[in-house]
């Protein structure tokens, strides 16, 4: 998703949940209905919203209400969270080869599949990778165990350089290589 994008999603998911919030307000006289007629303009919605209560209303419409406002906020939260990254960042893919006509990409999940095999390919057992990116290269942090019979730092060892040398024979544009060892495989 380019950043045009991402940003008109999150300027709709920040008036879904500041326009209903506003209304509240007026709805419960916190804030004026003049005052909120001189900024925005919307005179006669204003005027309709500041003569509503609470008692003209039946048990199922305040339900019904209720429920629509909950989904509101619900689907207006998911878009704004959509939008807020929270831990490392990833890559979705990264350009191999960008040569006109031979463009060549590689998505994050092929990248840790490549990782996992190599680990496994060095001797590593249930190998668990995950990534994140910095600059457009790949930080590459693998969780590895040990057979019983392995040397926990020549493993470890092997991994890191095994992991490094299978992508970066694939052209994958790899910044580091951090393999933690979680113990022997049973």
């Amino acid at each position: 998703m380019n950043a045009f994008n991402r940003f008109i999603l999150l300027i709709v998911a920040l008036l879904l949940i500041a326009v209903p919030v506003v209304l509240l307000l007026a709805a419960f006289g916190v804030i004026p209905a003049d005052v909120l007629a001189r900024y925005t303009g919307y005179d006669a919605a204003l005027q309709a919203l500041s003569g509503l209560s609470a008692s003209v209303f039946t048990a199922a419409v305040r339900a019904i209400v209720a429920i629509a406002g909950a989904l509101l906020a619900l689907v207006a939260l998911l878009l704004l969270l959509r939008e807020l990254t929270f831990g490392a960042r990833v890559a979705r893919s990264s350009v191999m080869d960008d040569t006109p006509g031979k463009e060549t990409v590689i998505t994050a999940g092929a990248v840790k599949t490549l990782a996992d095999g190599a680990a496994r390919e060095a001797g590593a057992r249930d190998p668990s990778t995950s990534l994140s990116s910095d600059d457009g290269a790949y930080n590459v942090h693998s969780k590895i165990k040990v057979p019983e019979s392995g040397n926990f730092t020549e493993v470890a060892t092997r991994t890191r350089e095994n992991v490094r040398r299978v992508l970066d024979g694939q052209g994958v544009n790899v910044k580091d290589v951090e393999v933690t060892v979680q113990g022997t495989a049973s």
